[in-house]
């Protein structure tokens, strides 16, 4: 049944086939047809727009038309089907910058064996890939009901057990506030928080006052969405100590 809501045009003088769109779209819905970039079927766009930050044609935007409605069973399906279609010895079957390609997998957390052990090193903690804001599509499927760690990507050099302190069970996302695009990251923020049903926030900032700007974000972008989630948020000074720690409730 066709409906009127918003999904995804592409426009076909500006798309170079380039494919950077398409790993970023966690429901498969994009894929390159004859160079172009095409919509495999409309009930795979849920419309919200991940992919159009990783364009660089401008070819991307999201309208408001009547379309099939968005259908998260078929989705599955779909993805199911591909996975079951795509061979061992094939790639991964996205098309772009590999670095943005969604994957899950089990942390090594606690699993110190061997020599390192002795030495004192941490095992990863990481459960899932990309981590920067800005590559991780608000309907990831490991962002579903997840406790999210949003850090300034100069924490973990100046904090070193991030691993063992702040990782484990938590989605992790990492960003600059100074450098990066701050609407795009409120408006991601936004988009994460209606679609993910987010149980908790931690954010990580250092001490200089560039990064403060890190926690702003993610206030703008829960209030934005309506959401009221559970916050923590701490400051690491440029030693990695923590300076301060503030737990707000929902």
């Amino acid at each position: 049944m066709k409906i009127k809501r918003k999904i995804i045009e592409i426009d076909d003088e500006l798309c170079n086939g380039c494919g950077q769109c398409v790993p970023s779209c966690a429901e498969g819905a994009l894929e390159i047809v004859n160079g172009k970039a095409r919509l495999a079927a409309e009930r795979y766009c849920d419309g919200l727009g991940a992919c159009l930050g990783e364009c660089p044609t401008g070819a991307l935007q999201v309208i408001e038309r009547e379309a099939e409605d968005f259908d998260e069973e078929a989705v599955e399906e779909y993805l199911r089907e591909k996975e079951e279609h795509q061979l061992p010895s094939q790639p991964p079957m996205v098309s772009g910058c590999p670095s943005a390609r969604i994957q899950r997998f089990i942390p090594d957390a606690g699993e110190q064996a061997g020599p390192a052990a002795h030495q004192g090193t941490v095992a990863s903690s990481l459960s899932h890939w990309p981590v920067q804001i800005h590559l991780v599509p608000p309907t990831a499927p490991f962002l579903r009901g997840a406790d999210l760690l949003v850090v300034s990507d100069c924490v973990p050099l100046a904090y070193p057990n991030l691993h063992g302190d702040f990782l484990p069970g938590k989605v992790v996302l990492v960003g600059c506030p100074k450098f990066d695009d701050v609407k795009a990251y409120i408006q991601k923020f936004t988009d994460i928080f209606k679609a993910a049903d987010v149980k908790s926030v931690t954010t990580l900032s250092m001490e200089v006052p560039c990064c403060s700007g890190l926690p702003a974000i993610v206030r703008k972008g829960l209030e934005a969405s309506g959401k009221h989630v559970p916050r923590e948020e701490l400051v690491i000074s440029l030693r990695g100590d923590i300076l301060h720690r503030e737990r707000c409730a929902a």
